[in-house]
């Protein structure tokens, strides 16, 4: 905080979020004489989200509820929050005519500062603003750290803050345990996790457990917390996310589809779930639900940095199977708009094509589209050809198997796909789901993963048998016909494990490195668009760049401290709380109620 001394206020700018207009004129008027220089005001949550995607803000009002359109601002801001759209610097209020302990909690949960309860007075403003900015110069040091990639520093002083208990305590320690999972050490963040379950029961700690227990490959543990955590709030939407998230990977597709349905009754208008629910129903060979669902999620958002462009190419899926000439030509026009944005970007013209050819077929140019599918199918075994275009490339031939086109090569195309990403239950149902337009692909797919199990298996005998170079050459050789991740992944795993025993091992490292570069960065898990970044349920921790070596500095210089912290605690993973007694949003956000800077020292406060 400064001396109180400076002759000019520094330049704030805030938003307002509200469809009336008079609410909106009287908080213009109140920040105003709050010492905001510049105020931006927003009727509809449409144009705040493009207004919050692309400037950032000191200060957010929005309001909770918007009756005419029947969206809410929560939705807003946890879309947001998902896809790291919102910086730490930002306070963002809700405004709201009232706020249930539950409506709290979730505050604390979703990075937002806290509730303006209707009506306040100025000076009720005033003190809660001062509060929130007091939170940002407390945990400052923190978020510098993290802006200069210091993930090192960042991570002890949260633990140190936590350990302390100095203000804002608990949001240090999540702010450690994002920068723990974001460096893969899933078992000190599930320590941390529990720490703060112990101390206070949060839900966004339980939720944290689930987290780093399906990073850790415990999905069925994590589908077992999460349903407890439900148990005890049916409204919790993060935690249906990362439960349907945990279903998905283990190929539950049934249960996942009810989970994602749950979430987006929730949150109606949140644009990432309604994806999310619209994908899933694609896959599980709902179409009514899919375009219905996908349709609404390009309304509100095709234009947003949260829509993922694949949910447009399943919607024209959707549309192909629905014969609907329009919705397929609305499809391409969005397309080509987007590509004005994204020329560079194969991906975005990966899906334009997708779409592009199911227009074809539709206009049963058929000469046309068979040789658009052939111009895929010599990618197939390009690196950069990833899970996401094989299953979109097999949804295609299925739509093409499925009329009377005679594709002669149809059958070892999706046999390549299948191959080369059966990887887990969960990949290969999600790739044969994709080709539920015609059957006979959904079985070669489906059929690809026992023959990749038994290769695996039949290495790991020969291996066990004492013939480690023989198991490493096996999968190495398969891995190169296949271009299959997870034989390239066991190869290099097994030559870790005997290098010592290996005569040849630089020269098999050299060829483990070749082969691993031609598959490419396969997915370990199945998982629904590109969805990677987004965190259901946890804090997002914006950076510049990624910094591996910064990275593993802070995982080794975290380690003991956590550790010392576990050992004092005597924490297991089972030992979860009942939640206390409702605390207030203070208490929530883990900070002693501090002296309230006077209304009067407002402009005293400089920016981050």
């Amino acid at each position: 905080m400064a001396t109180g001394k400076d002759p000019d206020p520094p330049e704030s700018l805030a938003l307002i979020i509200d469809s009336n207009a008079t609410s909106r004129s009287i908080l213009v008027g109140q920040l105003r004489e709050y010492g905001v220089t510049k105020i931006v005001q927003c009727s509809r949550v449409r144009d705040a989200r493009s207004r919050l995607e692309h400037t950032v803000f000191d200060y957010v009002l929005c309001e909770q509820f918007f009756a005419e359109t029947g969206q809410s601002g929560q939705t807003l801001l946890d879309d947001l929050r998902r896809a790291q759209m919102l910086p730490f610097s930002t306070v963002f209020f809700m405004v709201t005519a009232e706020a249930s302990y539950a409506a709290v909690a979730e505050a604390a949960e979703s990075a937002l500062d806290g509730y303006l309860l209707k009506p306040f007075t100025p000076s009720a403003l005033f003190e809660r603003l001062s509060l929130a900015r007091l939170r940002k110069i407390h945990l400052k040091p923190i978020f510098d750290a993290i802006e200069q990639e210091d993930f090192e520093q960042a991570s002890q002083l949260c633990v140190e803050r936590f350990e302390a208990r100095k203000p804002y305590w608990l949001y240090a320690a999540r702010i450690g345990t994002e920068l723990l999972l974001r460096l893969g050490r899933h078992d000190e963040a599930r320590t941390l996790f529990e720490a703060v379950i112990a101390a206070r029961a949060l839900p966004w700690a339980k939720l944290g457990v689930a987290r780093a227990q399906i990073e850790s490959g415990q999905a069925t543990r994590a589908i077992t917390t999460l349903q407890g955590l439900i148990g005890e709030d049916a409204s919790f939407a993060d935690a249906y996310d990362v439960l349907g998230r945990a279903q998905v990977e283990l190929g539950n597709f049934a249960d996942a589809i009810e989970t994602y349905r749950t979430a987006s009754a929730l949150t109606p208008d949140s644009v990432v779930r309604l994806q999310k629910l619209g994908m899933m129903s694609f896959y599980m060979g709902d179409r009514k639900t899919a375009s219905s669902v996908l349709a609404r999620a390009a309304l509100l958002g095709v234009d947003s940095k949260l829509f993922d462009f694949q949910a447009l190419v399943l919607l024209a899926f959707s549309y192909f199977a629905d014969n609907d000439r329009k919705g397929i030509e609305r499809c391409v026009a969005d397309f080509g708009r987007i590509l004005e944005r994204h020329a560079e970007s194969q991906r975005v013209q990966r899906l334009a094509d997708i779409a592009r050819t199911l227009q074809l077929i539709q206009q049963r140019q058929f000469s046309a589209a068979v040789a658009a599918v052939r111009n895929m199918a010599r990618e197939i075994d390009e690196a950069g050809f990833d899970f996401e275009a094989a299953s979109n490339l097999a949804s295609l031939l299925s739509v093409l198997g499925a009329t009377s086109i005679d594709l002669s090569d149809g059958d070892n195309w999706i046999r390549a796909l299948g191959m080369r990403y059966a990887n887990t239950r969960g990949l290969t149902e999600l790739m044969a789901n994709a080709c539920n337009m015609h059957p006979p692909y959904a079985d070669i797919v489906r059929g690809c993963l026992p023959e990749i199990n038994s290769t695996a298996e039949k290495a790991m005998a020969q291996s066990l048998a004492g013939d480690a170079e023989g198991a490493v050459r096996a999968l190495l050789h398969q891995a190169g016909t296949t271009l299959n991740a997870k034989l390239a992944d066991m190869a290099q795993q097994v030559l870790q494990r005997h290098r010592e025993r290996i005569p040849d091992a630089q020269a098999l490292q050299e060829s483990v490195e070749a082969v691993r570069a031609r598959c490419g960065n396969a997915p370990t898990r199945a998982v629904l668009g590109q969805d990677g970044d987004r965190r259901p349920g946890g804090v997002v921790i914006r950076t510049r760049a990624p910094a591996v070596a910064a990275a593993a500095a802070a995982a080794a210089a975290t380690t003991a401290a956590l550790n010392t912290l576990a050992a004092s605690k005597k924490l297991t993973a089972d030992d979860i709380l009942d939640m206390p007694d409702e605390p207030s949003i203070d208490e929530i956000l883990g900070v002693p109620a501090p002296e309230v800077p006077d209304p009067a020292e407002k402009l005293r406060l400089r920016p981050l």
